[in-house]
């Protein structure tokens, strides 16, 4: 009889014989290929995570007890534990997050999808449980070798040891692999822990076999007991984490559903701060997955569930046009380098790092200090190509302002899935870039509309070596190129309208210029002369638009970023330096943050269809309808 339709609660998997999760964990995996297959989604994280998850709600009790994951990718089979096993809308409108999210459950925390942040929350939570006397409740964060790259994690580790009478347990979730395998230091040291457990059993054979020996034997086993913290560091240097004065336990096989809950239940009994070092495999359990080189099926679209193949081949998409174009200049120019933070394959920087492998730098889960190395690299006398998506930039903001910008230096950012990317919700939608980068000093900003404008504007960012330059484009296939008619310095003229009525000046900011192309089509329809244009360059605000703004009675700009300091707003600050008194309309994405649903469903919600803005603008021109 199948135990996974039994499942609605973490009291149901506390309740199972041990002699039946196997089995569960069968079924989980089935559920999870079958599922994920038809809407796609993050397979192969949580394919490892199976053996692990359910050790965790056997050994602790959720909600009392806080589950966080870092990063929230990996929580399908938390969701499905926790009584959520409709999956038939995952990642759609309405349907279960790809993340954690508290809206739909008290077992979810935090809403993360940005990595390194888990034990941080963790440390404050238990930090509360402390002060306000909860003492029977435990903090358990789960953490991949790949977020612990990231410096926020060595942050958090420092303040959390200094908490050794709190009840926190981290559980390492060791897979040799972010996206890509992981790399640097610290995988180093896993990597040596991983393939060391055979020292424990040396000190068991020593213990068997030597106390049986007499007095002689026995003064041996001593000795050799006495310096086990010294091979330890030799062979198995968990020092690194003992050192920072947390208790380790480990290596344990992730796979072992019995052997990770008995090292939880240890973990848990100290009272005190606690790492598990589980060990697991990204994919496990799927064949194609396991197969898969380059990522383990990280995250798939719609596949056949028996060969892992697309349902539907992908287009020809942005990533794609840049590393092609990466490639080439990087041919022509031996300054060139590429830096990702722990992306090289979701970026496009593969292709650079397979034909330039000494100029491609992947540094982990580190966005902050992959900005300054890159600044320090500039200084040197390379020029840098960092390759994020957009969203990640955030969290490097400092640096881009203080190490990069301050220091005029010559650091091209390449920001993929700007703007609208939908279906990964909140946290994913790269829509922060252009508000924030505005505030840049010097900074250049260009929001190409197509394969051609992509390309020239790689080209053209990596000659500039006294500031910083960005080129952002979103996710997907490429659209049809739009060429443009004229040329006003600079300014691309993409169409032109006549009529009789107040004029209007139609700027579409890089993606969004098709769909400013059909507003101006529609204005053109009512009578009204549109000129539609797309700066390409957006920041700092080019003297041709404000130029060509004064020409016209009413500006409209559709961007796919915030309102809020978006280029719409920095075109109307602008105006009004220059004594241009148009009136300029913004229109994009309001200041909220908004739920995973479909870029297409998102562009209806918000109004940013091209019927919608042409009739705010005919509305606004013409005055409301009588």
């Amino acid at each position: 009889m199948a135990i996974l339709p039994r499942i609605s609660s973490p009291a149901d998997v506390r309740a199972l014989r041990p002699a039946q999760l196997e089995g569960l964990a069968q079924e989980i995996r089935d559920f999870l290929v079958a599922s994920v297959s038809r809407t796609g989604g993050h397979l192969g994280p949580n394919l490892g995570v199976v053996e692990l998850t359910l050790a965790m709600h056997r050994a602790f009790e959720s909600p009392r007890d806080t589950m966080i994951f870092d990063t929230g990718h990996q929580t399908y089979v938390h969701k499905m534990l926790t009584g959520r096993t409709d999956f038939s809308g995952l990642r759609q409108r309405g349907g279960l997050s790809g993340y954690p999210s508290r809206e739909e459950s008290a077992h979810d925390v935090v809403e993360n999808s940005h990595a390194s942040t888990a034990l941080s929350w963790a440390d404050g939570i238990a930090k509360a449980n402390e002060l306000r006397g909860h003492a029977d409740r435990h903090v358990v964060a789960v953490i991949g070798d790949g977020a612990l790259t990231g410096g926020m994690a060595w942050e958090a580790l420092n303040n959390i040891a200094a908490g050794q009478d709190r009840r926190l347990v981290i559980v390492v979730n060791d897979n040799g692999r972010s996206y890509d395998p992981t790399i640097g230091g610290l995988a180093h040291h896993l990597d040596t822990l991983r393939t060391t457990r055979g020292y424990e059993n040396f000190l068991a054979w020593g213990k068997r076999t030597l106390r049986r020996s007499g007095p002689p034997g026995r003064l041996a086993y001593e000795a050799l007991h006495g310096l086990k913290k010294g091979i330890k560091d030799v062979v198995a240097p968990q020092g690194l984490f003992e050192d920072l004065g947390i208790k380790y336990v480990g290596p344990v096989d992730g796979h072992d559903v019995t052997a990770v809950e008995q090292s939880l239940r240890r973990a848990k009994a100290f009272g005190g701060p606690v790492i598990v070092h589980v060990i697991t495999e990204k994919g496990r359990g799927y064949v194609p997955a396991e197969q898969d080189v380059a990522d383990r099926f990280h995250a798939v679209g719609k596949i056949h569930p028996e060969t892992g193949l697309p349902v539907a081949p992908s287009r020809f998409g942005w990533t794609s046009v840049f590393a092609d174009e990466m490639v080439q200049i990087g041919r022509r120019r031996p300054d060139v380098v590429g830096i990702t933070a722990a992306m090289l394959q979701p970026v496009g920087l593969a292709p650079f790092a397979a034909e330039f492998p000494a100029r491609a730098f992947d540094v982990g889960i580190a966005e902050q200090h992959a900005v300054t190395s890159a600044a320090g690299m500039a200084f040197a006398g390379l020029h840098p190509v960092v390759a994020v998506y957009a969203t990640f930039l955030n969290r490097a903001f400092d640096q881009v302002l203080l190490d990069v910008a301050l220091h005029r230096a010559g650091v091209t950012f390449v920001l993929d899935r700007a703007g609208l990317t939908g279906d990964d919700g909140a946290s994913h939608n790269g829509m922060w870039d252009m508000s924030l980068m505005r505030i840049v000093p010097g900074l250049h900003l260009a929001a190409p509309r197509d394969e051609r404008t992509l390309r020239s504007a790689l080209r053209e960012a990596v000659d500039v070596d006294d500031a910083p330059t960005v080129v952002r484009y979103p996710k997907g296939p490429l659209p049809d190129a739009l060429e443009a008619v004229d040329s006003v310095d600079g300014v691309d003229v993409l169409a032109r309208h006549t009529g009789d009525g107040p004029s209007v000046l139609v700027v579409g900011i890089g993606p969004m210029a098709h769909l400013a192309v059909e507003v101006g089509r529609m204005l053109g329809a009512e009578g009204l002369p549109a000129t539609v244009v797309d700066p390409r360059w957006v920041l700092p605000t080019p003297a041709a638009l404000v130029k060509l703004a004064g020409e016209h009675d009413h500006v409209v700009v559709v961007e796919d970023g915030l309102v809020e300091g978006g280029v719409g707003a920095v075109l109307g600050q602008r105006c009004a330096e220059a004594g241009v008194g148009v009136p300029v309309q913004a229109v994009g994405i309001p200041l909220t943050f908004l739920d995973h649903a479909t870029r297409a469903q998102l562009l209806e919600t918000l109004r940013l269809r091209a019927e919608d803005v042409a009739l705010e603008v005919l509305a606004l021109v013409r005055g409301p309808a009588v």
